[in-house]
């Protein structure tokens, strides 16, 4: 198991954590009492996993009650944070796994991914990002589902999914699961899924981008907004025989789905659609 030194991890992202904050991951902790039924140990937990805390635990370190001997990842869930948050748990100064057992009197930091931080030798807990990005979302994200298809990712949404749905669909077809229900990103089935903390959907664009870093695989208008199938270019003239004739005078640029058969053609909706997405920095 990778000892991490803590002195360097500060310098390599003080702009993440202050160093005043990390000081205690290295030393044990001696002065919470450890019994035979009930146990402490105190945690810490990093950037925007506050965000699942109670306001009483955000951004400081806390004691933490538990009996027997859990699983570290067992006691993060308890307090509100989903696993498929946590990239990185210090044990005393130790990075450990999910399985890691607590014992009482440990100092425990749990971080977030560090998206643009390499950390050579530790123990990251995320799983490897799935090789092609697709994506099943959860029934209250149907906007943000026509977005990224707009962008031309591969989203799977029905306003009727159930959570067992969503798992079985996620495994079998290695989709990551997008959501803001973290009762779903708890479930121990579940290996690849997202929290969107924003609620705006084009927020929750920017989020997903980011957080995946899809910048570069943006590939506008090639998957359909309605049901998720590839959109290839339509020639004109068979264009003609399925829109309306003064669209089909005006227009020249045409596509289809080859799913639904739905007929695309860019119009003062796109303008509005552009402006939009620019407000949170996309540009198709």
């Amino acid at each position: 198991m990778a000892a991490v030194c803590v002195s360097g991890y500060l310098n390599a992202h003080a702009a993440l954590v202050h160093r005043r904050t990390l000081t205690w991951s290295c030393r044990p902790l001696r002065s919470l009492p450890v019994s035979s039924v009930f146990r402490q140990c105190e945690f810490r937990f990093y950037e925007e996993l506050n965000d699942f805390l109670k306001p009483e635990w955000r951004k400081r370190s806390f004691t933490h009650t538990f009996d027997g001997t859990p699983a570290v990842k067992d006691r993060i869930e308890s307090l509100g944070v989903p696993h498929t948050e946590v990239d990185l748990i210090l044990v005393d100064g130790d990075a450990v796994p999910f399985a890691h057992k607590l014992r009482g009197g440990e100092r425990v930091a749990v971080y977030p991914m560090f998206e643009r931080l390499e950390l050579a030798g530790t123990n990251r807990l995320r799983p490897r990002p799935l090789r092609q990005p697709r994506f099943v979302l959860d029934v209250h994200l149907g906007r943000l589902a026509a977005y990224l298809r707009l962008l031309g990712f591969d989203c799977l949404y029905r306003n009727d999914y159930h959570d067992d749905e969503l798992l079985t669909i996620s495994r079998a077809e290695h989709r990551t699961v997008l959501t803001r229900d973290t009762g779903l990103l708890k479930r121990a089935a579940l290996t690849h899924g997202a929290f969107l903390h924003a609620i705006d959907p084009r927020r929750q664009l920017r989020e997903v981008l980011d957080r995946f870093q899809l910048e570069s695989r943006i590939a506008p208008f090639t998957r359909c907004a309605r049901c998720n199938g590839v959109v290839e270019q339509l020639p004109g003239e068979q264009a003609a025989t399925t829109v309306p004739a003064d669209i089909a005078r005006r227009q020249c640029d045409f596509s289809r789905c080859n799913s639904c058969g739905q007929v695309y053609w860019p119009g003062s909706h796109l303008t509005r659609l552009r402006q939009r997405l620019a407000e949170v920095g996309v540009t198709i």
